[in-house]
């Protein structure tokens, strides 16, 4: 295919971190980036080429969102202002069981993609139930998903069993590996949830299938205590003797961690997904994200589900993530802005199993890009481009996003989903939500 150049005023790729190229060219060929080369060497090198010319814009990776329940979505708003037991066993639970099902996961997931694309995400790492329609949804809309095999010791509407979860799971595996968009992920609920030989048995499938295991882990006060109540240990330490903490581990908030368990985290190479505006709205408590970014943790950004953030807002999360990594540090200069850009793109790519193909803009790559109007009043003037992303840019600057070089977000809507009709499906199965609890 014939390349075509991309023209930006800034291109920042992300890798090597903090580097931001001024009146630049991005070559794409296909669904990959040929290379970034000076504007002043485009006709020379590639004379009849077609061009875009995206003005006053900085292009960037696609963002990842390292952590959803993208159906979650239709429950945006649902259950506010809660702790995290009473909101999932009092209000979310209750409502997953009387109308999850396909129809559901569907809708929910198009409107989470609608704002996900908008808001220049390309990739999200989803943790759901029906997986299956998850990874059908993100893959017709163009998107990149890595979809969550659920495994939890309680019946639900996707499996009655710890065998039936384990075995639907492997099906979804097994139906996705020719699709170029989506991969999968085992995603044990929490340790609080799901058995020692369900993680024993992922830990042994999760090494041959070569894929992560994405797991909610130290999310609040009393997991550890009942842990030990429960099963006489630290979680840390059981994972462990099941063989599940270690690289391919993507542990989810961290908010309770001493320092003998960062250390240990560390050591392990475990992942941390980092979810700042779900973990502060539930009081869960605060990732130490400086100090795990300083012993050499790998640490990525999710929104969580829109059930408890209540967006799918990459930017605020990015921003946020920064701040509050200072705030609870005391440390200005911890999580700089472009350390903060790379948590949002590499480092999740890095944490998926992806960074060979995604989240920085190199030759090679896959071509997940976004571009960024920065010619606003928000973001004006632009005295460092990074910092504007993270600490003044907002998602309605994103004009127009690319996955594996086609375009998938034009104008204002996305390029496979009518948004339209999407809104319509998602307020009939607001008004039911509604209903069912005024009934209860």
């Amino acid at each position: 295919m014939s390349p075509r150049a991309l023209l930006a005023r800034w291109i920042v790729p992300v890798n090597p971190e903090g580097v931001v190229h001024e009146h630049h060219a991005l070559i794409v060929a296909g669904e990959r980036i040929v290379e970034l080369l000076p504007r002043s060497e485009l006709s020379a090198r590639y004379p009849d080429i077609e061009r875009e010319d995206l003005g006053n814009s900085v292009l960037i990776p696609g963002f990842i969102n390292a952590h959803t329940h993208s159906a979650m979505a239709l429950m945006r708003g649902l259950a506010d202002d809660l702790p995290l037991m009473r909101w999932l066993e009092d209000h979310i639970w209750p409502t997953e069981q009387r109308w999850v099902g396909p129809t559901f996961v569907r809708a929910g997931t198009e409107l989470a993609v609608v704002e996900m694309l908008a808001g220049g995400t390309t990739c999200f790492n989803d943790n759901y139930f029906f997986p299956d329609v998850t990874a059908v949804t993100a893959s017709q809309a163009g998107m990149r998903a890595v979809v969550g095999m659920p495994v939890i010791s309680l019946p639900t509407a996707w499996a009655e069993n710890e065998d039936e979860y384990f075995s639907r799971g492997l099906e979804v595996h097994q139906a996705v590996l020719s699709d170029p968009l989506v991969t999968t992920a085992f995603a044990p609920h929490a340790p609080y949830t799901v058995s020692d030989s369900a993680f024993a048995r992922m830990a042994e499938l999760a090494e041959e299938m070569d894929v992560p295991i994405h797991l909610h882990l130290l999310e609040a006060k009393g997991e550890v205590e009942n842990s030990r109540k429960q099963y006489g240990k630290h979680p840390l330490d059981r994972l462990a003797e099941l063989g599940v903490l270690g690289p391919r581990l993507l542990a989810v908030h961290m908010t309770q961690l001493t320092e003998a368990d960062m250390d240990r985290v560390a050591r392990a190479g475990v992942h941390v997904l980092h979810c700042p505006a779900s973990n502060l709205k539930l009081a869960s408590g605060i990732c130490p994200v400086a100090a795990l970014d300083a012993r050499g943790v790998n640490i990525a950004i999710g929104t969580d589900g829109a059930a408890s953030n209540n967006t799918l807002d990459m930017f605020a999360e990015m921003r946020l993530a920064a701040l509050l990594a200072k705030g609870a540090s005391g440390d200005p200069e911890a999580i700089p802005a472009a350390r903060a850009l790379s948590m949002a793109t590499i480092n999740g790519a890095r944490a998926l199993g992806l960074e060979d193909q995604i989240g920085s803009l190199e030759a090679g790559k896959l071509a997940d890009v976004v571009a960024v109007q920065l010619d606003v009043a928000e973001t004006l003037p632009v005295h460092h481009v990074i910092s504007q992303l993270v600490y003044a840019c907002a998602r309605s600057q994103v004009s127009k996003v690319w996955v594996a070089g086609k375009a998938v977000y034009a104008s204002g809507s996305p390029v496979h989903l009518n948004k339209l009709e999407v809104a319509d499906r998602a307020r009939e199965w607001g008004q039911k939500l509604r209903l069912s609890q005024q009934s209860e």
